[in-house]
């Protein structure tokens, strides 16, 4: 099928002219044994269904079935046992009729794609987005919207630019400004394949699978969580986890952030084995490398759909354990991260403990290079878990310096850095951590002056 070719155009003409004389596109099937005739047959629309991995009886589980139409798959999911919510752009009365004749309880929203979030429809162990992708102008904010509001599998039916023969070649996508495609005007872009599983994948969702592409209808199943379960092998030690613009541990979701995760492994590294978890959801790498030794930096697409709070981070390879675990502030106010910060300061909670202070490049101990760009790098202990560079302060010979780095807790020590200026007058350096009201133990080090030379 090809964008402006009048052979098409006229198919569907004649299609739309018997959809019209129908006045119905799916058929339904009724109690009685009879069925109401539609543009869909039964058997293409079971066919349809048939490609993804949904399972025969779905009790307790909640379907949403995104732009349900007349309303078959809403029906069928219900046949098998599901709870499914409907929407569409307006209130299909041949829906609703359909609804009424088979004592259906399906809930059915008028409500657009765009309009999907979880805080409006809930979360579902499965999502139906069958036909749907090509008739919006932002194909990708749709499939985030998708992603947003499930916890589960999700089935990705569309229509494609081409036959599936290359899904691994370059993706592209046509653009239809007019009624280019099949004389329709609401038919608005045609991925090709390998377009839409790098759509499915970007959009936010995990073991994206091509299932098959059948007269130009591409069938993907995406997941929001890891089908594996973790391996025997050695954990990876996370070491921090930071937004990748403004390196701090905050994420304003309606920002679309991105995530740094730093790591240490000794285990092999490839980008696609790499598993993420935040929270309730899994997420894939979008790019990682080495950063010399056993250290390793990924960045992940910030998965859709996290609740507000507080949200545990880790990650594991494939066939490793899973990591320790991480907290960020997900759409977390200022008022709130400070309340946070003050409750784990408070005057009954251990002071910190300077363990290790070291040359922020050398790693010497005790004695710090001075010199342009000096920094100096302490171990801390009893740091509480969500600090940012603008909880912690050091304290060098009575003056407080911002810190330029606070890690998370490893091991019950927290990295801090701070950079120093390049005329500090003093050999002899006191320093201490400030965290609020408390105030580490003083422990000192010497400050060695590096020749320009």
């Amino acid at each position: 099928m090809k964008a402006s070719n009048p052979l098409v155009t006229e198919a569907v003409s004649k299609q739309i002219e018997r959809l019209n004389r129908l006045g119905w596109y799916h058929s339904i099937e009724l109690p009685d044994g009879s069925v109401i005739e539609g543009l869909q047959t039964v058997s293409q629309m079971k066919r349809r269904v048939a490609q993804f991995d949904l399972p025969d009886r779905m009790d307790g589980l909640r379907v949403l079935d995104i732009g349900a139409w007349d309303g078959w798959f809403t029906f069928e999911m219900e046949r098998r046992g599901a709870s499914v919510t409907a929407i569409d752009l307006f209130r299909n009365p041949r829906f609703e009729e359909a609804r009424t004749i088979l004592g259906s309880k399906a809930e059915y929203l008028k409500m657009g794609v765009y309009d999907l979030d979880p805080k409006r429809v809930g979360q579902f162990d499965i999502v139906l987005f069958l036909g749907v992708l090509y008739h919006l102008k932002h194909p990708l904010l749709g499939l985030e919207k998708v992603c947003s509001v499930a916890k589960g599998l999700v089935c990705v039916e569309s229509f494609v630019s081409d036959h599936g023969t290359d899904p691994n070649g370059p993706p592209t996508m046509e653009f239809y400004e007019n009624t280019e495609l099949c004389g329709q005007f609401d038919n608005w872009v045609g991925p090709n394949t390998s377009c839409l599983l790098a759509f499915c994948r970007t959009a936010g969702f995990v073991n994206v699978e091509l299932k098959s592409v059948i007269d130009q209808r591409a069938h993907i199943q995406c997941d929001r969580q890891w089908r594996e379960r973790p391996g025997s092998a050695t954990a990876p030690i996370l070491i921090d986890v930071e937004n990748a613009t403004s390196r701090d541990s905050s994420f304003q979701t309606s920002e679309d952030p991105y995530v740094s995760l730093w790591f240490k492994t000794t285990q092999p590294v490839q980008r696609g084995l790499i598993r993420g978890q935040f929270g309730d959801f899994a997420a894939s790498a979008v790019s990682v490398h080495s950063t010399g030794g056993d250290g390793w930096h990924a960045v992940f697409k910030l998965p859709p759909g996290l609740a507000s709070g507080w949200t545990p981070v880790s990650l594991r390879l494939d066939d490793s354990q899973e990591s320790n675990r991480i907290t960020i502030g997900i759409d977390v106010s200022e008022d709130e991260r400070r309340e946070r910060s003050s409750a784990a300061t408070a005057d009954d909670i251990e002071p910190p403990v300077i363990e290790i202070l070291a040359d922020g490049y050398t790693w010497e101990r005790n004695i710090i290079q001075m010199r342009p760009g000096a920094a100096m790098s302490l171990w801390v202990r009893n740091l509480p878990e969500g600090m940012q560079t603008s909880d912690i302060q050091v304290r060098i010979n009575g003056t407080d310096f911002p810190s330029s780095y606070v890690s998370a807790p490893i091991d019950g020590l927290t990295q801090v850095n701070v950079l120093l200026p390049n005329d500090f007058p003093d050999e002899k350096l006191v320093v201490s951590v400030v965290n609020g009201q408390r105030v580490s133990a003083s422990r000192e080090a010497a400050a060695k002056e590096i020749s320009a030379s």
